[in-house]
């Protein structure tokens, strides 16, 4: 009879395996349907993972149920370096989204955001061009600014309206810029405008054209940040989870792997019939 942690190394990657095939084929159903840089840029990280998922899953059901050592050892390794990648990534992602946060704006019921707030390296990613431009295709393509000039607010209902990171920094001009709000999407310079006296280059950046808007801003890459800050850090948390899960399915396959070294060491014996 096939040993208890053998059984539970087979069902565990049997689970993985069907759980690889749809996440393969929303890959797959990506590229056929990508348009954009945002959709384009999905596509290879979705596809990559499924296949990641669908090779290690084989190597587990064939390594535990069958007693294949060199397929199981195979495959206690990737889940090593998989462990070991993951503990980095986890403290990493805490260390870079440490630093950070909305400043709180007097009569006003949102924050706005400065790029100079965020850790280094998140600053290289965004200021990075052919970042920032899938960045803004998806900024684009998600409608985030259509979907907040949609509510035609007054101008005392917007002022205290609780906008997200992305729509503070990318949909409206900073408020030291001092603009004339007409609607959330479109806002007209005073009387008397001099760009060369306005501290905030924001201002100067900052255009009517509903394609442009904001989105080359500092304060839209801020606000990317922040968005990004708070999705990592919930992401971070639902790691420790699943490295917690992780450790405890390698344990059982270095039992499942002890198992089947036992078995090729002292085959049983088979009576003859």
């Amino acid at each position: 009879m096939v040993r208890c942690s053998n059984n539970m190394i087979g069902v565990l990657n049997i689970i993985t395996f069907v759980l690889s095939i749809p996440i393969l084929s929303a890959g797959i159903w990506l590229g056929k349907r990508a348009t954009t840089d945002c959709e384009k840029f999905l596509q290879g990280p979705v596809i990559a993972l499924g296949v990641f998922l669908l090779l290690v899953s084989l190597a587990g059901v064939v390594g535990g149920c069958c007693r294949n050592s060199c397929l199981l050892w195979l495959y206690l390794f990737v889940m090593f370096i998989l462990i070991v990648l993951l503990f980095c990534f986890t403290v990493f992602a805490f260390v870079v989204t440490n630093k950070g946060a909305g400043e709180a704006v007097s009569g006003r019921g949102f924050k706005e955001y400065r790029l100079g707030d965020y850790s280094n390296w998140l600053q290289k990613r965004v200021e990075n061009n052919k970042n920032w431009k899938r960045f803004k295709s998806c900024l684009q393509d998600g409608k985030v600014c259509q979907s907040l000039q949609q509510k035609n607010q007054t101008w005392e209902q917007f002022i205290n309206d609780n906008l997200s990171p992305i729509q503070s920094g990318c949909c409206k001009p900073p408020t030291a810029c001092n603009f004339i709000y007409v609607n959330e999407t479109f806002w007209t310079k005073p009387v008397g405008y001099n760009s060369s006296d306005i501290p905030d280059p924001d201002c100067n950046t900052w255009q009517n054209d509903q394609s442009m808007l904001c989105y080359d801003c500092q304060s839209c890459k801020a606000g990317v940040l922040a968005n990004i800050k708070n999705d990592w850090k919930k992401v971070a948390v639902v790691n420790i989870i699943f490295l917690i899960f992780l450790i405890v399915v390698y344990s059982v396959g270095c039992c499942a792997f002890r198992n089947n070294r036992q078995d090729n060491a002292y085959p049983r014996y088979k009576p003859y019939p």
